[in-house]
């Protein structure tokens, strides 16, 4: 670092309540100068410390901030390119940790961004960029190159390059594999596998040695680095055999080629990498269809005139039209005309809301059949949908990168693996006599070829193949490995209401007629809600359409928030709406009507009255069926120790009668999508792993929050792209069967780790040479090849028993 970036200057927002000498304890600070009237402090680190100027500033704010200061700021997330593990995020991380004026830096692999704090006085986004360059990654710090089209442009060209590698290197390693095994004494046998081979590895896995180069920089280890060794090892040693045979036959040797094992390694890992960057490809179509919903054209009042313009264009206090059938664009309130609007993107529920002159209004939602105009009040990124966006996003980034188990042991394994190599190659040469450097060299590339890790590369995806396979044919489709993993933790289900507890259709349970209604007040019932646009009018309609037949002579006017007045024949009035609308017409209730009223909407159920001018005469019972397997899914939940809970955008009175029918006693009603978030986090903060299960978009946020997110597979497509899994049947009993197979797939996987392990730990201290002192014996590579095969077949056979397991 040079001299010039040794003065450093922070911008305060609020000067700390203690004085300089405070501020310059912290370790590696010369000199320090705090300028009151400009609210600015500058500082020097002194040039022995220069190299830990990061840490420093991160010290000195944190200490600015303890005492009660604060200091201008800036936070910012950017996409992060060229990762290709867990440990890429982590080193990206480290790197911009490392850059003074960055106060925080989080990267996730999962989503492939970074959220990064930093000083606009001391660092730019451009020089972040750079220190990620100099490594091999890339920020995207320009609004156009960061954007949400270009980022997904990227990562399908970069996913369409993958799927090519991966299918030549499959491609050419069949025949690779068929002349190692079975045709290896053929004429020139081993020049054709050097051809087959060269390009599956420097060609089509050139990215696991650029990795690995990275990693080595960073003196860190990752699976590139298993792979680029062991394939890169036995391709050399492949080659030297294949021009040198000589060098062994003196030996009494035989020259053993590895170009099969190197280039089938590559195929399966190109394999691997392809599956898991579809899956993760499938992410930010959560994000894309929420930004579907809003419409890229509105109609606007512009000098008393209706106008056409870009939704970008769209002011504060604008007046906007809304047609039938439109999407809502901006949010505002409504100040002219009525309509129905379809508002289940925000609270889940099906029935959409009657919106009149006052009432607010949000984007993305939907106009049924009315026509109104509504004045803008919040545009841009301050609508609620903007809002909604931001918060799955951020959702989707909040989660710590889970560090694979295979790139942790790799971190040690790769180490270890070398030095027992580096140290038997040496202690051949010590020790050997005559023939030491030959066996020497022997013994180092055997260690390095049991120690390839194609079983360990297949220890957790075949495993997981398999589970997803067996959680398919059981209806339940799962996204990642990382959901399987967490499942089997899941401390608290969050279930929803309406479509995932409930089927999501409001019905009628009951109609209760009076002994003196007849067939025509049916008729006269029937033809009043078939003229309605309320959806519990088509409830109505729906119940009754086969035992009613529809009057001509029926006249119908809405009375806005109440209910309906019908004129039956031009004189006799009558009323259908709610107990508050009817009472208000001095409409007699008969006692044993109203006792039933009282029943109904002591259970929670949604009451309307049919009424005559002067009595009532049908008390409709409105609910949403509670789904048959629900019950039976609560109960085994319970069973098996697992909380449940009940979040809902439904009443209180609704989710508290449903709580005490499913024996849940956590119910949370009226909750807006940011309030499910919360009370998601808020149980995590207590230690628990939450599994969120939702239908609707007003879902999302909560499911990309919670450790494990399912969604019900008629609910909407945005809930299903953002949760991990999706139960097809949107039957709840496959809930507890996922959580089984979790603990069953986590359980094989252990076991594959063990059988891929197992065959390195006894056969590499015999590749070395142990055995030899006591008995002569030297393990060939060509057995050790063999065991590294029998390693493999192991663990694939383990992967294959989940398919009988009972979940």
């Amino acid at each position: 670092m040079n001299e010039d970036v040794k003065t450093f200057q922070i911008k305060l927002l609020k000067l700390p309540d203690f004085s300089r000498n405070n501020l310059q304890e912290v370790n590696g600070i010369e000199s320090l100068h705090i300028d009151e009237k400009n609210s600015k402090l500058s500082f020097s680190v002194s040039e022995k410390y220069v190299d830990d100027a990061a840490e420093i500033v991160q010290g000195l704010v944190s200490r600015i901030r303890r005492a009660g200061g604060e200091v201008l700021s800036r936070h910012a997330t950017y996409p992060v390119l060229n990762m290709t593990c867990a440990s890429c995020a982590s080193s990206t991380q480290n790197i911009l940790s490392y850059v003074p004026g960055v106060l925080d830096a989080s990267v996730n692999y999962g989503n492939g961004k970074g959220n990064i704090e930093y000083l606009p006085d001391i660092v730019t986004p451009r020089a972040m960029k750079t220190a990620l360059q100099d490594i091999g990654y890339d920020l995207l710090i320009d609004e156009a190159e960061s954007s949400f089209e270009n980022v997904e442009h990227l990562h399908a060209e970069n996913y369409r390059k993958l799927r090519r590698q991966t299918v030549w290197a499959i491609s050419l390693s069949i025949p690779l594999v068929l002349i190692g095994m079975f045709f290896m004494h053929i004429p020139y046998a081993n020049y054709i596998m050097w051809i087959l081979a060269t390009p599956i590895l420097f060609v089509f896995g050139r990215r696991f040695f650029i990795g690995a180069w990275r990693q080595a920089k960073h003196r860190s280890a990752n699976m590139d680095t298993l792979v680029a060794l062991s394939t890169g090892i036995s391709y050399l040693f492949s080659v030297f055999n294949t021009l040198f045979p000589q060098f062994w036959e003196k030996q009494g040797l035989e020259a053993h080629v590895y170009f099969e094992a190197s280039g089938v390694i590559v195929a399966f890992i190109l394999l691997g990498k392809l599956l898991e960057d579809r899956a993760k490809g499938n992410t930010s179509d959560a994000i894309r269809k929420l930004m579907g919903l809003q419409p890229s054209t509105v109609t606007v009042m512009r000098d008393g005139k209706p106008v056409e313009t870009g939704i970008a264009d769209v002011m504060i206090d604008d007046i906007v039209l809304v047609k039938p059938g439109e999407k809502i664009a901006v949010d505002g309130v409504v100040v002219e005309g009525n309509s129905f609007v379809d508002e289940s993107m925000i609270s889940g529920e099906p029935v959409p809301v009657e919106k009149l002159p006052g009432a607010v209004v949000f984007a993305g939602t939907i106009n049924q059949k009315g026509s109104f105009s509504f004045r803008a009040q919040k545009v841009g990124k301050d609508t609620l949908l903007a809002h909604i966006i931001q918060t799955v996003d951020q959702a989707q980034g909040s989660k710590a990168p889970v560090q694979a188990l295979v790139d942790r042991i790799a971190a040690v394994f790769v180490p270890v693996v070398m030095g027992i190599a580096v140290i038997s190659f040496v202690a051949w040469l010590i020790f050997g006599g005559n023939n030491g450097f030959v066996y020497g060299l022997l013994s180092l590339v055997t260690v390095l070829v049991i120690a390839c890790p194609c079983a360990l590369g297949l220890a957790t995806p075949t495993a997981i193949m398999v589970a997803i396979g067996k959680a398919a044919d059981e209806g339940i489709l799962i996204k990642d490995a990382e959901s399987l993993e967490q499942a089997k933790d899941v401390d608290v289900v969050a279930l929803d209401k309406t479509g995932t507890i409930t089927e999501g259709k409001p019905r009628v349970a009951d109609m209760i007629w009076t002994s003196d209604a007849t067939s025509i007040h049916r008729d006269i019932l029937y033809s009043i809600e078939s003229r309605s646009e309320h959806p519990l009018a088509e409830a109505v309609v729906a119940a009754i359409k086969e035992d009613a037949s529809l009057l001509n002579d029926v006249s119908v006017e809405h009375q806005s928030g109440k209910g309906i007045e019908g004129v039956y024949g031009g004189v006799e009035r009558y009323f259908v709406g709610s107990v508050a609308y009817i009472q208000s017409q001095h409409v007699h209730i008969p006692p044993d009507l109203q006792s039933r009223i009282d029943e109904e909407l002591a259970s929670a159920h949604t009451v309307s009255v049919f009424a005559s001018s002067e009595k009532a005469l049908c008390v409709i019972s409105i609910t949403d069926k509670v789904k048959p397997t629900s019950i039976e899914a609560v109960a085994q939940l319970h069973k098996m120790g697992i909380e449940v809970a009940i979040f809902t955008g439904d009443n209180e009175r609704v989710a508290a009668e449903l709580g005490k029918q499913l024996g849940i006693a956590n119910v949370k009603g009226n909750l807006l999508p940011e309030q499910k978030l919360q009370l998601v986090k808020e149980l995590q903060l207590q230690g628990k792993k939450v599994a969120m299960v939702g239908d609707g978009i007003n879902d999302s946020a909560a499911l990309a929050q919670a450790d494990v997110s399912i969604a019900m597979g008629k609910g909407s497509d945005i809930a299903m792209d953002v949760a991990k899994m999706t139960i097809i049947s949107n039957d709840l009993t496959k809930i507890p069967k996922a959580i089984r197979l979790s603990a069953e797939t986590v359980k094989t996987i252990r076991q594959n780790l063990f059988w891929a392990f197992i065959y390195n730990v006894i056969g590499i201290p015999i590749a070395a040479g142990l055995l030899y002192p006591v008995n002569g014996f030297l393990l060939n590579p060509m057995i050790a090849g063999a065991a590294m095969a029998l390693s493999s077949v192991s663990v694939v056979s383990n992967s294959l028993r989940l398919k009988s397991k009972r979940i």
